[in-house]
């Protein structure tokens, strides 16, 4: 008897080990979310923007987009050619979707540093969690930590693309900047090493508006981050896609273009990429994109006959996966 309860105590410490070896979490990144103009008005009206695309931002999913706008109610209208301001209703809407937003883009300061602040507590009186930006410098480096299925995953948001005001002092509120590279490095390996993070990804907003292509300065810097521990590195800014590819059998993703935005009219500004990527402790196994095709108010549809990157660990091959 004592023999039988002792082989089922090591069976189910054994199980436990496994089990926290094969443990994976799903995620989903989309790129470019603003909920100011049209898509504020939907929702203020009572409309649901993502109703086409809800079956892919299912709860059981880890769920990140970016920001693009502050949500706040006061400042000023920086001096710009665009400026987005969303109602601090929207912020039920996006917690219904998403799990976490990066806030690191050129249109979270828009409205001034005060409208920014304003944005940071109605994130935290919401229990919303944002990453990216912060009420100070050291704030807007520290990563958003996600623990699930026994998995600690790290997220850390960055903006090089101006105006630079909007980056965060040691004394005010702002955005991350990644045009500092040792610092992003560091940040990468802080996460690894001081918050024990089994999974690093950093969310870059980055490369040049309308170019559907990366810059050698994003290859690099990418290739970069990934021999400083980044498990995979995702990118938004240039409001269209900017193509895949696998560095060490982990996955970059320059550009996931637009994915709730109005104000846009060519094919390429009006088409998005939505990925998803399983993790497990070694990093991502498997990976791929979806396109989604904007509408003339900014909202998005999946285009399930359209094909776009998607890869493994098992080698750097990046192929096309069919829409289905």
């Amino acid at each position: 008897m004592k023999t039988a309860s002792l082989f089922a105590a090591v069976s189910i410490v054994f199980a436990g080990f496994a089990s926290a070896k094969d443990a994976f979490v799903d995620l989903t990144f989309v790129g470019d979310v603003m909920v100011a103009e049209k898509p504020g008005e939907i929702i203020e009206a009572g409309g649901d923007p993502l109703a086409a695309v809800a079956k892919y931002l299912g709860p059981k999913r880890l769920r990140i987009a970016n920001l693009e706008c502050v949500v706040a109610t006061t400042g000023t209208a920086e001096i710009k050619p665009f400026t987005f301001r969303a109602h601090p209703r929207t912020i039920p809407y996006l917690a219904r979707y998403f799990d976490g937003v990066s806030v690191a883009n050129n249109h979270s300061g828009d409205f001034g540093k005060d409208a920014l602040a304003e944005q940071f507590g109605l994130l935290d009186a919401a229990k919303f969690p944002y990453f990216g930006g912060g009420r100070d410098l050291a704030a807007a480096h520290e990563p958003w930590i996600v623990e699930r299925n026994g998995l600690r995953i790290a997220l850390l948001g960055y903006v090089e693309f101006k105006p630079r005001s909007f980056e965060a002092s040691a004394t005010r509120p702002g955005v991350a900047w990644s045009g500092e590279d040792e610092q992003v490095l560091r940040d990468i390996r802080a996460a690894r090493d001081e918050h024990h993070a089994d999974i690093v990804i950093p969310f870059l907003h980055w490369g040049w508006e309308d170019e559907g292509y990366s810059s050698e300065r994003q290859r690099v810097f990418s290739r970069r981050m990934i021999d400083a521990g980044a498990t995979m590195v995702v990118g938004s800014h240039p409001h269209v896609t900017q193509g895949a590819e696998s560095y060490q059998g982990k996955p970059i993703v320059y550009s996931l273009g637009n994915f709730l935005f109005n104000g846009f009219d060519t094919e390429a500004t009006l088409t998005g990429w939505l990925l998803e990527a399983r993790i497990g402790r070694n990093g991502v196994q498997t990976w791929r994109t979806r396109v989604v095709k904007l509408n003339a108010d900014g909202v998005p549809t999946p285009d399930k006959r359209a094909a776009s990157p998607c890869g493994d660990s098992k080698s750097d091959e990046v192929r096309a996966c069919s829409g289905k």
